[in-house]
């Protein structure tokens, strides 16, 4: 029997743009249930690096691993197929969806009835609609969402709106969720709160998360592993302690922010 020690394992990532070489010969892994932070300064490969594992971007040369299983190649709408969902650094949600609404729409990818099963409402389809509604409940729960479920989701404040696009990842069902600086426009206790729902999911749900992160102070309270990007290579990684105070990262990235 194969055991799969990592979640994500990345090997030799290769990108470029033109003659820009975004990621040069990148491998990390990020362990089952564990928190990993991305970090780096702007123009690092970061966001590209997401780019790939949820198959936006075709990498140049290398190969990509989730759970054991290779999406190296695979069509960007197969990827929640592999358990891969991720959030974007700009809100992308239907302001005048309730937040319900916005919610469900993570499940697209995991309804199984037809177009013409919908129509004539089968009973698995109605099976399917109250699964999915169960799901939904819980994946409000999870983000403190159920007091705003059914108020439009662009009337609501922008921290808010972060925790329902992060809702609407969770209802795909992910085993490795990505998150585009998800603390990116939140205020001190909004990112304090965050945190702790973020570790709550990994813990709870059994989710593996990879986040692309500015916020160092959340960085270092929120990961177990961090992996540093600079021009597309990686210069360093380990715990947030080690990472922190490796001179070459210092130099890079971190300046005098510690």
């Amino acid at each position: 029997m194969v055991v799969v020690t990592a979640m994500l394992q990345v090997e030799d990532l290769s990108l470029s743009f033109g003659g820009l070489r975004v990621l040069d010969g990148l491998s990390f892994s990020v362990r089952p249930r564990g928190i990993c932070a991305l970090i780096g300064p702007n123009g690092a490969g970061k966001t590209s690096l997401f780019n790939c594992v949820s198959r936006l971007y075709r990498p140049a040369a290398g190969r990509i691993f989730v759970d054991g299983a290779e999406i190296t190649s695979i069509r960007p709408h197969e990827a929640v197929r592999y358990g891969v969902a991720r959030t974007f650094q700009n809100l992308a949600l239907f302001p005048t969806l309730s937040v319900r609404e916005n919610v469900l729409c993570g499940a697209q990818g995991r309804t199984r009835s037809g177009m013409l099963a919908a129509m004539v409402r089968t009973p698995a389809t109605r099976r399917e609609e109250a699964r999915l509604g169960e799901e939904c409940e819980r994946a409000l729960a999870v983000t403190d969402l159920g007091a705003v479920a059914d108020v439009p989701a662009g009337a609501l404040p922008f921290g808010v709106q972060k925790r329902v696009e992060l809702a609407r990842a969770i209802m795909a069902a992910p085993r490795l969720l990505l998150l585009d600086e998800p603390a990116n426009g939140l205020d001190t206790d909004e990112v304090g709160a965050l945190s702790r729902m973020l570790r709550s999911i990994a813990a709870d749900l059994g989710v593996t998360i990879l986040l692309v992160e500015h916020h160092i102070g959340m960085v270092v309270g929120l990961s177990d592993h961090v992996v540093v990007l600079d021009l597309g290579r990686k210069i360093a990684e380990g715990t947030p302690g080690e990472v922190t105070t490796d001179p070459a990262v210092v130099d890079a990235y971190l300046g005098d922010a510690l």
